[in-house]
C-alpha cells in the first residue's frame, strides 16, 4: 500500500461552519497525523467531463491552537477522482437535488475510489425515509401531505410531531399537543412551504430523558451518547442547546444495532450514526453524521482512530 494516500473531504466550506466539536475535523486531522495527503472541495466545485469526474480541489491543513481548530487552505488544482484513494463524502444536508447530482457524478469513480459512505446507497438512504425498512422498531408513522389523513392520524395519536422528510439538524420540528390550537397553521405552513410530503409521528415522552446518538462504523457499534434537550425543548440537537451525557446501549438499542447492522454493510453504507429514543429507533443518519468528539470526551476513546483502521482495510 501507498505510504502517502490522497484523501479527499467533500464538505461544506470550512470558514461556514462551526469546527468546535466537528466530525469531519477531527477524521481529516487523524488522517494528516498519519501522513496522508488531505485535500477539501464542495459539491459545487465537481467536474464531469471527457467522461470522467474531476473537482476543483485545495490542499487542505487542519490543526489544534490554543485548543482550538484551525485551518488554511493551501495550493488549488482540479484533479481527477479516481487520482484519490479515499472521499469522504461529508456536506450536511439539505438532501436536494444539488446533493442527489453529487452523488450522481461520485459514482462515475467509485469503482476506482473508496467513497465513503457509497454515493448510490447514499442517495437511495435518507434518513427519515431509510428507517422505515425498520419499521418494527420505529413509533406509529405516517409520510403525506394529505391534510385529512394528519387529521386523522392525530386523532388516533393524539400528541405528535410532524418535521420536514429532508431537513436536518431540528430544523422546522414541532411538537403538537392534543387539542393545540396551533395545528391547522402549523398543517397549511408544512403544505405551502414543502413540495413534497412531510413526516408526522406519535410522540415519544421518552425524548425528555433524551435521544440516543449510536455511531457505526462498518456496521459495527464504536460509541454512544445520550443527548438531554434543554429545558421547555422537544429538540435534543446539540447546536440548539442539547447536552450530551455518557451513556451505554441496553438490550434493546444492541437488538436495533444488530438487525440493521448487515444492511448498513451490504449497501456500503460505512458511517453512520442511528437516532433512539426510549424504544424506537427514530432516524439512521447516512449523510454526515456526528457526535464523535462528543463521545470520545466522555468516553476517552478515539473513534477517528478505528475510522481509519477500518477504511484502510477496505483499500
Amino acid at each position: 500500500m501507498k505510504k502517502s494516500l490522497k484523501i479527499a473531504l467533500q464538505m461544506d466550506p470550512l470558514d461556514t461552519l462551526n469546527l468546535e466539536g466537528d466530525t469531519t475535523f477531527i477524521l481529516g486531522l487523524e488522517a494528516i497525523k498519519r501522513g496522508f495527503d488531505l485535500f477539501f472541495y464542495s459539491p459545487k466545485d465537481l467536474i464531469y467531463k471527457n467522461n470522467s469526474a474531476y473537482a476543483n480541489t485545495k490542499k487542505l491543513n487542519l490543526a489544534f491552537k490554543s485548543g482550538r481548530e484551525i485551518f488554511s487552505y493551501g495550493d488549488e488544482k482540479v484533479l481527477k477522482l479516481s487520482s484519490l484513494d479515499v472521499i469522504l463524502m461529508r456536506q450536511d444536508p439539505p438532501f436536494n437535488m444539488s446533493y442527489i447530482t453529487a452523488t450522481h457524478i461520485l459514482e462515475k469513480t467509485a469503482s476506482q475510489t473508496l467513497i465513503l459512505n457509497n454515493p448510490y446507497h447514499v442517495r437511495n438512504a435518507p434518513e427519515k425515509i431509510f428507517v422505515t425498512e425498520f419499521s418494527k422498531f420505529m413509533p406509529e408513522t405516517l409520510i403525506t401531505r394529505e391534510p385529512n389523513e394528519i387529521i386523522k392520524f392525530k386523532k388516533k395519536n393524539k400528541n405528535i410531531i410532524i418535521k420536514p422528510l429532508y431537513g436536518n439538524g431540528g430544523e422546522g420540528v414541532f411538537y403538537i399537543k392534543d387539542k393545540d390550537s396551533n395545528f391547522n397553521v402549523i398543517m397549511e405552513s408544512f403544505l405551502n412551504s414543502n413540495k413534497e410530503q412531510f413526516i408526522i409521528q406519535s410522540y415519544i415522552p421518552e425524548v425528555k430523558k433524551g435521544d440516543k446518538r449510536i455511531i457505526l462504523i462498518d456496521g459495527e457499534v464504536v460509541g454512544a451518547i445520550n443527548r438531554i434537550p434543554a429545558k421547555n425543548e422537544n429538540r435534543s440537537n446539540m447546536h440548539v442547546g442539547g447536552k450530551p451525557v455518557k451513556t451505554s446501549l441496553n438490550k434493546n438499542d444492541k437488538l436495533i444495532c444488530e438487525t440493521i447492522s448487515p444492511h448498513l454493510k451490504a449497501k456500503g453504507l460505512f458511517f453512520v450514526g442511528i437516532d433512539v429514543i426510549g424504544n424506537y429507533l427514530t432516524e439512521i443518519n447516512v449523510t454526515s453524521p456526528t457526535g464523535v468528539r462528543e463521545i470520545n470526551r466522555l468516553n476517552k476513546t478515539y473513534i477517528e482512530k478505528i475510522f481509519w483502521d477500518k477504511a484502510l482495510k477496505k483499500l
